[in-house]
């Protein structure tokens, strides 16, 4: 009897909330309804009551409308109970599937979350892909109204007019890391990149027209762009059109061309990239690194294509590839003891190219006879004047060292130092680039001065890359003639070219070198 009444009390109360209108209608129908039942079934159908119209009246407020997160904010779980999205991230990378808790939904205030614990999860999906080559597929689950919202390339898969509905679609040509970080930002609007999986990443963003997602790799590379995979990334730029990876790709392979040339990935580009990196007139290496370089990268395509490693099958991958290098602008001993003899030039090309060093009428080649321009150094000089005294500037194994930052990406070639204020003179120079007190390069050379004020540049074995809005420390320990001369007024910002270089003193000064003086003063980069 209580349970009645509770009921009867929620229908009255229910029915004293509804307009007037609506209590009317129904206490009309209701007397209509006691009179039908006592009449024909004929009769019933002239007691139906014409539809309830309802007017939706918009409030007005001054207040700012709230989303879901500013109402309910977040809150960390109070017992291991309340799981995360972190947590569902994680079990379905792993493609656990595991399914929610129950009233999962009500853990989450927006919907971006509430998306995300749909990310690789069986819950619901209406669709599935097999990523990956034979023999290295992964099935994973998707849900056709996110992929749509996120692709259009999805969208005319699942919606289009020419739309098929297969509950399952083959992908052989993404890997299935690449797609499920694709999965991962349409998703969840989370970027999830990793330097084994950039490029295939890159690829399945461009494959499936996630734009947004494509600029990320893209910054990703740029980034961590090397000379150890500049030459790789150049060949995925040109495949990928992106124009301004590109060019940076060129400027690395520029200016630190022999580490570019030696490194492994050098021998994975694809032979017209290596056609354009041999045609390169600002390639700053000597011509026997480019030589070995195209002989290395011939070996490993010899394998690619089943040959066997013979001289023979080096020439012929090459092509006309091989007169690209200008074996004539070799110094004569790189010539005499590595091209001459490496046995893929024939007799009449190596008499030729002797004749070509020797002769005064040189003959005709088949080889670029014009030495590659190169890249030209920039010389940032960070004093107005110089001096000497009597009792400076002293070397006795102790270090002059000053802090620089930039504000683009430049290469670090060497120094310019300053010589003897006593004569002529020769300096043995260890000069060094740190960052963050790891040292990025250094080098062991001497060099000579000739009295004057002068600087006298001392180089690194190879440039170092320098990335902007970072402090390195330049530093050089000089062991020669005890006093030089020394630079006066320094400033603490310089403009040089297109590059702002901005100078601060160095902990590691022992010698007295800092921004107002000292040694030190000339930066020479590539930019």
């Amino acid at each position: 009897m209580v349970d009645d009444k509770e009921k009867n009390m929620k229908c009255l109360t229910f029915f004293l909330m509804l307009p007037e209108t609506v209590k009317n209608r129904s206490k009309k129908s209701s007397k209509k309804a006691n009179t039908s039942s006592s009449s024909n079934s004929s009769s019933s159908s002239s007691s139906k009551l014409p539809p309830v119209c309802y007017e939706i009246i918009t409030l007005k407020t001054k207040k700012k409308k709230k989303m879901a997160a500013d109402i309910f904010p977040r809150k960390k779980p109070a017992n291991s109970s309340s799981t995360t999205v972190q947590q569902y991230h994680q079990q379905n990378l792993n493609n656990n599937n595991l399914i929610p808790a129950p009233n999962w939904q009500g853990l989450y205030p927006t919907i971006r979350e509430r998306n995300a614990v749909m990310f690789n999860n069986d819950l619901m999906a209406d669709v599935h892909f097999v990523v990956g080559p034979p023999g290295g597929t992964q099935r994973l689950p998707g849900h056709k109204y996110v992929l749509a919202v996120g692709s259009s390339v999805f969208h005319a898969m699942f919606y289009g007019e020419l739309a098929e509905d297969k509950d399952e679609i083959r992908i052989p040509d993404v890997e299935p890391a690449a797609f499920l970080a694709m999965l991962k930002y349409i998703y969840c609007d989370e970027i999830d990149l990793a330097a084994d999986t950039v490029l295939a990443t890159l690829y399945a963003a461009k494959k499936y027209i996630v734009p947004h997602l494509a600029r990320a790799c893209v910054n990703f590379l740029e980034t961590s762009l090397s000379a150890k995979n500049a030459c790789v990334l150049l060949s995925q730029s040109c495949l990928f059109e992106e124009p301004d990876l590109t060019q940076r790709c060129w400027e690395v392979i520029d200016a630190q061309a022999e580490l570019a040339l030696k490194s492994e990935g050098f021998c994975d580009i694809d032979f017209q990239t290596l056609e354009s990196i041999l045609r390169r007139e600002t390639l700053n290496a000597k011509e026997i690194v480019v030589f070995e370089a195209a002989l290395n990268w011939a070996e490993v395509e010899c394998q690619r294509q089943d040959l066997a490693l013979s001289i023979e099958n080096k020439r012929k991958v090459l092509g006309k590839a091989l007169y690209l290098i200008r074996i004539p602008t070799m110094a004569l001993d790189d010539f005499a003891n590595g091209a001459a003899q490496s046995g893929v030039l024939t007799l009449n090309e190596t008499n030729d190219i002797f004749l070509w060093y020797t002769a005064a009428k040189k003959p005709e080649l088949q080889f670029v006879s014009k030495a590659r321009k190169g890249l030209v150094p920039q010389r940032c000089h960070r004093f107005q004047s110089c001096a000497y005294r009597s009792n400076q500037w002293r070397y006795r194994g102790r270090c002059d060292s000053i802090q620089f930052a930039v504000d683009k990406r430049v290469f670090i070639a060497g120094f310019g130092l300053y010589g003897s204020s006593c004569g002529s003179a020769e300096y043995s120079a260890k000069i060094e680039l740190k960052r963050q007190g790891v040292v990025l390069g250094q080098n062991l050379s001497k060099y000579f001065s000739d009295g004057s004020s002068s600087t006298f540049p001392v180089w690194f074995e190879y440039p170092v890359q320098i990335e902007p809005d970072t402090f390195y420390t330049a530093s050089v320990i000089l062991d020669g003639n005890e006093l030089s001369y020394f630079g006066q007024e320094g400033m603490t910002e310089v403009q040089c070219g297109k590059v702002t270089v901005q100078f601060q003193c160095s902990s590691d000064s022992t010698n007295g070198t800092g921004v107002q003086g000292g040694q030190i003063p000339e930066l020479i980069f590539y930019a």
